[in-house]
């Protein structure tokens, strides 16, 4: 018994963007951060991720220091990002 072969097809847009269905392509964690403390604030972002950055004194560049180097609190901010939008 012999059995079918299956291909994936990508429509042209996808093969010359990959990252077109990506909403987080092109936008900088600092642009992420900007956002969510102008339509959150601090107080809110910290309440939601309790992260020290956020929560005293915080500022974007701290925030973006912290940030990098910990992968599993800039998941949250980018679905905290994401759920934003």
């Amino acid at each position: 018994m012999r059995h079918g072969h299956y291909i994936a097809t990508q429509s042209t847009e996808e093969m010359k963007n990959p990252q077109a269905n990506n909403p987080l392509h092109g936008v900088t964690l600092e642009q992420m951060l900007n956002f969510l403390v102008a339509k959150h604030g601090w107080q809110v972002m910290g309440r939601h991720i309790q992260i020290r950055c956020f929560n005293l004194d915080p500022s974007i560049k701290s925030s973006l220091t912290f940030l990098r180097k910990t992968p599993w609190a800039r998941a949250k901010v980018e679905q905290m990002y994401l759920d934003s939008l």
